[in-house]
């Protein structure tokens, strides 16, 4: 381990993560002594070509395999040519990219080989975050809600709050910032609302050749089919309790639901899916939040934040709202949980992702002096 995170105080860490909805890689530093917030940093964000996109989803749903492989490969060499022109930081956290997600069965697969970014990045490398938590009847997601809570107490909120996520899936932090520590009882509660982007990013991909809904301009135009949404919400895993946790393509028949609709009616149908998981997530939380803080891309689609204010009993507002920025968040996580394992502390417990006790989950690789 390097001196400076073996030491106590604030290090400089560096986040990665490449999300479900395959927009590309984004890095944030965060300055950070694995429980409070000290300083956020600088950001850089690298997008995915056509092709790299195109062979990752060629790993979804794969557990080895020559897909998965070459999943592996375009997720490192994407990893390396964004962070390599970056400056040297204490640590790295890698969430690499997330092909198969199945805790209760096979388990978790997020591909790129952090061992190897440590030697040809020269720096300390966190990765493999969720294994330890799927082996110990966790969820293994979702993983941020830790950060969620040190970004409240950051921002000086004191009454409890929800971090929403709409990435490729969707998933719910319900947060009180006036616990002090993060596992402590009544501190948290995390889950998956269901899916999010990834089906509407899929449509558009196959339809129109486009990988996402602009501005939500599609959804705009077309029409609600409630037939479609209602069999959507009778999908057995909204009335599971959580903690719980999707892969990407576990809601794939959404896409038949819609198939006989126009292109525009297709969208809006699928972003009202999207909205109407979050509305049924918010029965589980254990009090009323104060307001919603929307992060990740789906904040930038006004049909999807309009249809979650008209649904949802409290605010619901962009991340930036409170002074932080909704497309990093996930970045400056895989950070704060870094430097969190690197210090032995847990990075989730029974009330985010389900797991036995507080555990600390994820492999450090050292580069060789």
């Amino acid at each position: 381990m390097s001196r400076a995170i073996s030491k106590d105080g604030p290090v400089r860490a560096l986040g990665a993560m490449s999300g479900t909805s395959l927009d590309g890689v984004d890095a944030a530093v965060l300055v950070t002594d694995g429980h409070d917030i000290v300083e956020f940093g600088p950001t850089a964000y690298r997008s995915y070509m056509a092709d790299e996109r195109s062979t990752i989803a060629a790993g979804f749903g794969q557990w080895q395999g020559a897909a998965v492989q070459a999943a592996a490969e375009v997720v490192e060499r994407a990893h390396v040519a964004l962070l390599d022109p970056m400056e040297r930081f204490d640590i790295i956290g890698f969430h690499g990219q997330t092909l198969s997600h199945a805790p209760r069965q096979q388990g978790t697969l997020q591909v790129g080989d952090g061992a190897a970014l440590a030697q040809r990045l020269g720096c300390p490398v966190v990765w493999d975050f969720r294994s330890a938590d799927v082996e110990l009847g966790g969820e293994g997601a979702p993983l941020a809600p830790f950060f969620h809570h040190a970004c409240a107490r950051f921002a000086g909120l004191t009454e409890p709050v929800a971090f929403l996520n709409l990435g490729g899936v969707g998933n719910l932090t319900w947060v009180d910032p006036s616990v002090a520590r993060p596992q402590d009882a009544g501190a948290l509660l995390a889950f998956d609302t269901g899916p999010a982007n990834a089906p509407i990013n899929d449509l558009m991909q196959s339809r129109l050749g486009m990988a996402f809904d602009e501005g939500g301009k599609l959804a705009a135009k077309g029409t609600v089919e409630k037939g479609a949404l209602e069999l959507f919400l009778a999908e057995p895993y909204f009335a599971r309790i959580p903690p719980k946790s999707l892969d990407r393509n576990d809601f794939a028949e959404m896409v038949a639901l819609v198939v006989e609709l126009s292109d525009a009616d297709a969208a809006a149908t699928l972003t009202a899916m999207c909205a109407a998981g979050v509305a049924e997530a918010m029965q589980h939380c254990p009090s009323l939040p104060s307001r919603v803080l929307v992060t990740g891309g789906g904040r930038n689609n006004p049909v999807l934040m309009q249809m979650l204010a008209v649904s949802l009993d409290c605010p619901v507002m962009a991340i930036e709202e409170i002074g932080l920025d909704g497309d990093m968040l996930e970045a400056q996580a895989f950070a704060y949980l870094a430097v969190r394992v690197a210090r032995g502390l847990a990075t989730s417990c029974a009330t985010t992702t389900g797991v036995r006790a507080a555990v600390g989950g994820g492999t450090v690789s050292l580069p060789d002096s």
